[in-house]
């Protein structure tokens, strides 16, 4: 195949990256990612990550995780375009790709707004989709301004050790618009600490996904026997594609409802 490229387009991170006209082979390496293409074009998705587990039934290859992307079969699979994110993957991986010969395209999302104008980018400017209706959908539900906090969380993503939602994060803007103030936005992007550490911040509660690390109805007892704790999903938090549409309305119910 022909890698020279008939359009080149530049990524999330200013990166030129070399197309051909038409987009026909994809590997995603993002589960949100994968989860978009395969609700928009799924004919072009031929390969994703086992941690890519939506929608159901994906037929695409697994080519291990995001951080261990089986990069020699990747190649072999000569796909047109490999979309990675600043994030979740490592720069060398991405490095490696490219000089195997495949492009790669790297998001970079810290809001909801941001992860919506990059989804509109690669879906329809990179792979020349028709525009997803899931998409004004869910442009639709998190339009308007961020609300004044209602209340404060502290987000734990990790334990043993423990390890929180910071500052600069897609999960800590999803937070603001819902009127949640996360107690450690003025930290790193995942900063270190312990149960006392949190409840030092004095959060009214402690908002608990079930991934990365899966947290259930015991942890926040266990961990927090004086600070509420909330069950929420991972997905909803951190996703960003055709779970937004939905996951407002799961967050507002978990965290007490829309703000005012």
């Amino acid at each position: 195949m022909d890698r020279s490229g008939a359009r080149v387009l530049h990524d999330d991170l200013g990166r030129a990256v070399p197309l051909p006209r038409r987009v026909r082979r994809v590997v995603s390496l993002v589960p949100s990612l994968t989860e978009a293409i395969a609700e928009t074009g799924p004919e072009l998705l031929a390969g994703c990550t086992e941690w890519c587990t939506h929608p159901p039934g994906l037929a695409a290859e697994r080519l291990r995780g995001t951080k261990n992307p089986h990069l020699r079969r990747i190649a072999e699979l000569a796909p047109d375009l490999v979309v990675a994110n600043k994030e979740e993957n490592r720069e060398r991986h991405v490095a490696e790709l490219e000089r195997s010969g495949v492009p790669v395209w790297v998001t970079d999302v810290g809001t909801v707004p941001g992860a919506l104008r990059s989804l509109r980018r690669l879906l329809v400017e990179v792979c020349s989709l028709a525009e997803p209706g899931w998409l004004a959908e869910a442009e639709a539900v998190w339009a308007g301004p961020v609300p004044e906090p209602r209340l404060r969380v502290a987000v734990p993503i990790w334990r043993d050790p423990w390890m929180v939602v910071g500052g600069g994060t897609f999960a800590g803007d999803v937070l603001a618009r819902l009127g949640a103030a996360n107690v450690f936005a003025g930290d790193a992007r995942y900063p270190a600490t312990d149960p006392e550490g949190i409840a030092a911040r004095s959060p009214d509660a402690v908002v608990l996904p079930d991934e990365p690390y899966r947290f259930t109805s015991a942890d926040g007892p266990e961990a927090f026997p004086s600070l509420p704790s909330v069950l929420v999903s991972g997905r909803d938090l951190t996703w960003y594609g055709p779970s937004l549409v939905a996951a407002r309305e799961r967050l507002e119910e978990a965290l007490g409802g829309p703000p005012r």
